[in-house]
Formats: C-alpha cells, structure tokens, sequence
C-alpha cells in the first residue's frame, strides 16, 4: 500500500510539471486596436471648441460637438472639412467614447506607473499608468502591432520629446497607437508625438509641437499653436477628406476604418467587396 500510494505521488506530480511549464511559455494575446468607427477621419474633435493659433497646418477634418465654437481657420490651414456641431462631428463623438472605453477596457500587459517613457524601446502590447504619465526623451516603439496606453489621469511630454516607431515615424504605423488619457493631454514644445489620444478632458497641443494620429477631446477642448497634425494611414468616416494611404484589409470591421461601411470611395480603397464579415481571406479590389 505504501509503495501505491508513493507512485501515485510521484505521477502525479509529474503530470503538474509539463502544464507549468506549456502555462509560463504562453505568449500575452496580442492587443486589439479601440475601433474609432465614424472619428476615424477627424484630424482634430473636441466637445466645447477648438482654437487654432499660429501658422498651424492639420490634414483630416476638424470637428466639435456639442459644442459649436472652431475658431482660427484661417490663419490655420486645413486639409478636410470643419464640422461644427453637425450630426457628422456628434456621431465621431460617440464612436470616439466607444474607441476610449475600448482602450480603456484592454488587458494591461505592463504597468509602468511612476516610470518615465523617456527612454524606453517598447514592443507591442497594452501599458498602463495608476495615474498620470510623462515623456521626457525618445520613447521607441518596437515593431508592428497594436500599442495602447492606458493613463489614469494627465499625459505630459516634455520640449522636443518625440515618439518614434522602430527607430522612425512612418504615418500608417501611428494609426496603431492609442494614448488613452483619464483626464487631459498637453504635448509640449517641439515634441513629435505619433498616436491616437483619446483624452476624457482637453488637449494642448503647445508651441512647435507635430502629431502623426488624432487629437479627440470627449468633453473638453483641443488647443493649438504652430502645430502640424496630420491623420495617418486611414480613410475618413467622417465626411471630408480622404487620406493619402489606401486600404489593404480583411472584409470585416478592422481598426483601420477600411471596411466596405467606412470607406468612402470603393474604386480608390483596396477593400473588399461583399463578403462575410471578418473573413480575411480574400485580397481587395487594386
């Protein structure tokens, strides 16, 4: 009996060990971009107003609501169509909240709380901050994929930070960082930033600074000075302009906002036509 019940414990325990060690080999899942739906083709969107200084240049389209107040266009130059509390700058609104909860609701794979970003090369993933978040330096981003930073409350850079993908900026990569900000972002000056922020407040885009991605205020207001911003890698669906990059997706409701329901001009986008949704097996139309 006691030689049974010593083979019983020694079976067992050697059944434990291979599952430990399948467990700790398993990779974190990949992070799954915030879909930004109809916001996709906003540039700049904030709630109570938007204020442009200085020799600012933004290519995407500009929106507010509910507020109605867009005020400097000129001297600022756009590229896209204002939307002043229009049914088109409320529905960007709701889909940018949807994106935010989404980003919001990530798994955190990394918690960076009380850590600089300056610095830092990261891979991709989900980040998050307790509280507030701040760039001092270079934060590089390593690789394609999905990156998203979850900041419990502000999002500061300091004077000529910059936010690079492998060692550059290339425009399509930014349209897969999201900076979700509990409260308020300001971007300081001369800092190129890359990324969709989505702030639950304000934004302050200060004197110099460059934005590869979005500035979406979903209850405050976005202010500039001097600025370049420009919507990276995606079409609108809003209703404006169309980005410089086409498509090249899956059928299906990708990040990038390239679906049959957001495009808006089938013949100049690569996306499919027909089709089951979330079926990515098919190339799209050249």
């Amino acid at each position: 009996m006691a030689r049974g019940l010593k083979f019983l414990r020694l079976t067992a325990g050697l059944a434990v060990i291979p599952f430990a060690a399948f467990f700790s080999a398993t990779p974190a899942l990949a992070a799954t971009a915030p879909n930004l739906g109809s916001a996709v083709g906003f540039a700049v969107l904030g709630a109570s107003t938007v204020t442009c200084t200085g020799a600012s240049a933004i290519t995407g389209d500009v929106g507010v609501s509910p507020g109605s107040a867009i005020t400097g266009f000129p001297p600022c130059t756009l590229t896209g169509t204002l939307h002043a509390a229009d049914a088109v700058s409320a529905q960007a609104q709701t889909d940018a909240l949807s994106a935010y909860n989404d980003a919001k609701g990530a798994a955190c794979t990394t918690d960076l709380t009380g850590q600089d970003l300056g610095g830092m090369t990261l891979a991709p993933g989900v980040y998050c901050f307790s509280s507030s978040a701040q760039l001092t330096g270079t934060l590089n981003l390593n690789g394609g994929g999905v990156y998203i930073f979850q900041i419990g409350s502000t999002l500061t850079t300091a004077s000529n930070s910059s936010v690079l993908i492998s060692n550059a900026q290339p425009c399509d990569a930014s349209s897969n960082v999201y900076w979700q900000v509990g409260s308020s972002a300001t971007i300081g000056t001369g800092t190129a930033f890359a990324g969709n922020i989505l702030a639950l407040t304000s934004i302050t885009l200060t004197t110099g600074a460059t934005l590869q991605g979005r500035a979406i205020a979903l209850n405050g207001a976005v202010t500039m000075d001097t600025n370049t911003i420009i919507a990276c890698g995606q079409t609108n669906g809003g209703g404006g302009h169309e980005s410089h990059s086409k498509c090249n997706q899956g059928v299906g409701n990708g990040p990038e906002g390239c679906d049959p329901g957001n495009s808006n001009n089938h013949n100049t986008s690569n996306d499919e036509n027909g089709g089951t949704p979330g079926d990515p097996g098919r190339q799209g139309k050249k």
